[in-house]
């Protein structure tokens, strides 16, 4: 399938069972403002793009949430345990994004869709829910087209915050994308 919106996006997670069914084990813990986001979208998008057949690896499920009444990181992990009793073949990964910046000593975020817009990379700033009816949601702060052409550059907010481009190319390093996705392409002023 040729990703070229936001619609073939949704339509290509809607077709993957798996994706659904974790879309749908998320959804079942009512979290206030919750999606599943960065790696899990991007990835399969750029599995598309490069036609492969069996999806790539995830280091981690991120599903994020707002909830801004209780920033106790322990309720995170209880999040985490119900996950894991749920499907424990998965390597869930759960932050409430109202707790996040005083992590990475930023300004709050004011919801999830803010928290996305700052994620690292363009292409990563993307998340997927569920609503009442289990259609699919998604919200691509950065746009959608960095992530269908398999460009990596930094979001606005990296691009424009002091060392926040070394975490960028720090992880540019680490998650050595190109060495899974050969056909993706590093904007040319961050190549090393």
């Amino acid at each position: 399938m040729d990703c070229k919106t936001e619609e073939d996006i949704m339509k290509l997670i809607k077709e993957d069972v798996w994706m659904m069914d974790i879309l749908k084990t998320a959804k079942m813990l009512h979290l206030p403002d919750w999606w599943i986001c960065a790696g899990f979208v991007r990835s399969k998008i750029w599995d598309n793009l490069h036609g492969f057949e069996e999806r790539t690896r995830l280091e981690d499920i991120d599903v994020i949430y707002f909830d801004p009444t209780n920033l106790d990181e322990s309720v995170e992990k209880k999040y985490e345990e119900i996950l894991k009793d749920l499907r424990m073949d998965m390597p869930w990964s759960v932050k409430n994004e109202a707790r996040m910046h005083l992590k990475n000593n930023i300004q709050p975020y004011q919801s999830c869709v803010d928290a996305i817009s700052k994620f690292p990379e363009t292409a990563t700033a993307l998340g997927v829910k569920l609503n009442e009816m289990d259609e699919i949601i998604l919200t691509a702060p950065c746009g959608i087209d960095d992530a269908i052409n398999g460009i990596i550059k930094p979001s606005p907010q990296f691009l424009n915050s002091r060392g926040a481009i070394e975490i960028f190319e720090a992880r540019l390093l680490q998650k050595n994308w190109k060495q899974k996705w050969h056909m993706l392409q590093i904007e040319e002023i961050y190549q090393k």
